[in-house]
């Protein structure tokens, strides 16, 4: 964890030398927050499927799904008629319905999670692409914006949203049963099995906990942006899983660290951040993600062996 911070540190004093007064304004951390916020609250149930030992690439499909259904006509007229918090609700179910489908897959279907949330992916794409007509889709609910745009103590609504999911995250993993079944599961299913763990459920329950975090992105979304579209959420799935990586989630399951997730989320969106005040091309900022994510994964696999090392 003590790396994970050096190495956010290091990118802000980077951050303060190569853009000096851009970067440390106020509204450039603001500009950070928001757009760590989305793909934060994305990543926290991500971390639960990667720490039980599975995958979810449908993530980012199943938010722009989320923000298209949120966003139609039908919806709007609902919420004007019924109150903001039918976008929201919306957004939410559609996210856990599809989680659910992925879990009863993975879980009752024995379909291989990497196969059954590619599956999601590519079909949740689409129907958000037939439901929106391939445009995009104008949220006009003045009350949804009146929340979701305020700035509590400064800071947008979306920021306290993934504060909030983070704090929740963190208890739910560290200190109650589904967090401890969810890190066993991960890292001995059979053992699991044999302690009375009900292990189909419990997975089906995981990837419905991912689905719902991608609904309440998909809500954050169209807070953000103003407009559901088959786009929004395009390669969240990576770095989702880039950032729960890097925070030190195994990807082999059996340990997973929601505090590392948040600090890999923050390390990313910084550097982007970084990046684009340094004008610096888009293909150097994928090569950098990517080296980045091979060295946590060696740095994993290291520590692994030595931990094998030790214990022979």
């Amino acid at each position: 964890m003590g790396g994970l911070v050096f190495a956010l540190i290091l990118l802000v004093v980077v951050g303060v030398v190569t853009g000096g007064e851009r970067f440390v304004s106020f509204g450039n951390l603001i500009t950070v927050l928001s757009l760590a916020a989305v793909i934060g609250v994305v990543s926290i149930g991500m971390t639960f499927v990667i720490t039980s030992g599975g995958i979810d690439l449908s993530v980012g499909s199943v938010l722009g799904l989320a923000s298209v259904w949120a966003s139609t006509l039908s919806t709007q007229y609902m919420a004007e008629d019924y109150g903001w918090w039918v976008i929201v609700v919306t957004a939410l179910a559609v996210g856990l319905v599809a989680g659910l489908v992925n879990g009863a897959l993975v879980a009752y279907g024995r379909v291989p999670a990497f196969i059954a949330t590619l599956a999601m992916l590519t079909a949740a794409r689409g129907l958000a692409e037939i439901i929106a007509g391939r445009r995009t889709q104008i949220v006009d609910v003045e009350p949804f914006f009146d929340v979701f745009q305020a700035r509590p103590l400064g800071l947008p609504t979306i920021v306290w949203i993934f504060v909030v999911v983070a704090a929740a995250g963190w208890f739910l993993l560290n200190r109650t049963t589904f967090g401890r079944r969810t890190v066993a599961v991960g890292g001995n299913p059979e053992a699991s099995r044999l302690a009375g763990i009900k292990i189909k459920r419990h997975t089906l329950y995981l990837y419905g906990l991912s689905g719902l975090a991608a609904g309440i992105g998909g809500a954050m979304i169209l807070a953000r942006t103003t407009a559901g579209s088959s786009t929004n959420g395009l390669f969240y799935e990576l770095d989702a899983i880039a950032a729960v990586v890097v925070g030190g989630t195994l990807l082999a399951g059996g340990r997973g660290t929601i505090t590392g997730t948040v600090l890999g989320v923050l390390i990313f969106s910084t550097l982007t951040n970084v990046f684009v005040i340094n004008n610096i091309d888009s293909s150097v900022q994928a090569i950098a993600k990517g080296a980045i994510i091979v060295a946590a994964v060696l740095v994993q696999q290291w520590f692994a062996s030595r931990e094998r090392t030790t214990s022979t």
